[in-house]
């Protein structure tokens, strides 16, 4: 039986550390679907059809990809999805208690399971928070973004 993951986040924007845990996810899931949080309550550096279209730009040659928005629970994602599990990055101590308490309620509450994946020592310091904030002081943060394959 094929085996779906979905990999959820607002990501914004998508970085390096985010291409890599869906790089890995390829390793053990036959797809995965990048679901882009809508939340309209926060407020978003890039417009969410903006984010999905770059995201789907760096896969546009990988077809077990696919990218998504959705406005409801990560839950209701997976389901009409068809996955199998979540697939989420851990950077730190912090990353992990939080994903490990919404691991337990999807789980709860969808029935659905998480699996953790722990970033690369090398990318552990990338953050959307971070590269927007150097960003926002006029830094290049080309380095943590993944680049699309006609760059």
């Amino acid at each position: 039986m094929p085996k779906t993951a979905i990999f959820a986040g607002s990501f914004d924007p998508f970085t390096i550390g985010h291409d890599d845990i869906v790089r890995r996810t390829l390793c053990f899931a036959d797809r995965v679907v990048i679901g882009v949080g809508i939340n309209k309550d926060k407020h978003y550096s890039q417009p969410t059809e903006e984010r999905i279209k770059a995201i789907a730009a760096i896969y546009h040659n990988e077809p077990r990809v696919e990218v998504k928005g959705y406005d409801d629970l990560t839950i209701d994602l997976v389901h009409r999805e068809g996955a199998q599990f979540i697939v989420k990055g851990v950077r730190n101590v912090k990353d992990f208690e939080s994903e490990r308490e919404q691991a337990d309620i999807n789980r709860l509450v969808g029935g659905v399971e998480t699996v953790l994946l722990l970033a690369r020592p090398e990318l552990a310091c990338v953050s959307s928070s971070t590269v927007r904030e150097l960003a926002r002081f006029g830094r290049d943060t080309s380095k943590f973004l993944p680049k699309t394959p006609t760059q």
